[in-house]
């Protein structure tokens, strides 16, 4: 049985990345600050007949993350593909946004830390296990404006290009060895509430590209545009 570890799972794209992958088979491991929350997906995941289990840990806590996949792996005997999409719906101490006139090694450093040093410290963890056993897939994502920044996340974009550019690098480093790593670029607002006339999609709608990349292993990048 393939696992999948969801880092920063939650009741939108997490589940449904979740259900995507778990629908076909996967067994799932769930990633993210609160018990609570973990035990509910848990819960529901359950009742559709996909086995899930939660570890807490928090991204910017890089031994807690280290340890949550280290237990993922002892649970579920392997971590097969890592997916990290992280974000903050709840408030985390120093985020800001910031035009980029506006960028200041303060206001940058905690969202590089959270989207850039998380996702490098996750694949850390799992990555020797995947090239000893020559099979592996790394997905991360990250909003659209990594790709085509938006002035209003100057500093957020600035954290998401720096993950993007290091995924497709590493990808180039792990050619031939089995092991695959992709970048995903959300351009949409995902679900209800955003900003008006920018465009939305559902976590449904979108979940599908993540499998559709895992299978594709032919090209590092996918970008959602609705």
């Amino acid at each position: 049985m393939s696992t999948i570890a969801i880092i920063g799972a939650g009741p939108g794209m997490g589940l449904a990345i979740a259900r995507t992958f778990g629908s076909r088979g996967f067994d799932v491991a769930l990633i993210a600050r609160t018990k609570d929350k973990l035990d509910a997906l848990v819960e529901q995941l359950g009742t559709e007949g996909i086995t899930a289990a939660g570890f807490p840990a928090d991204v910017l806590d890089r031994p807690s993350l280290t340890a949550a996949l280290e237990a993922a792996r002892a649970r579920f005997g392997s971590v097969d593909v890592l997916e990290y999409s992280p974000a903050p719906h709840s408030p985390v101490p120093g985020f800001t946004q910031a035009v980029p006139s506006e960028a200041t090694v303060e206001n940058l450093q905690p969202q590089i830390e959270y989207t850039f040093y998380g996702a490098v410290e996750a694949a850390r963890a799992v990555l020797p296990a995947m090239r000893e056993a020559g099979a592996g897939t790394l997905l991360f994502t990250t909003g659209g404006g990594s790709i085509d920044p938006i002035p209003m996340l100057g500093n957020v974009n600035a954290a998401g290009g720096a993950l993007r550019n290091w995924v497709l690098n590493l990808n180039k480093e792990l050619a031939g060895s089995g092991v695959y790593a992709g970048h995903v670029a959300i351009n949409v607002w995902i679900g209800q509430g955003g900003p008006e006339g920018f465009p939305t999609a559902t976590p449904e709608q979108i979940a599908p590209l993540y499998w559709e990349l895992h299978e594709a292993r032919d090209r590092a990048e996918a970008v959602f545009n609705a």
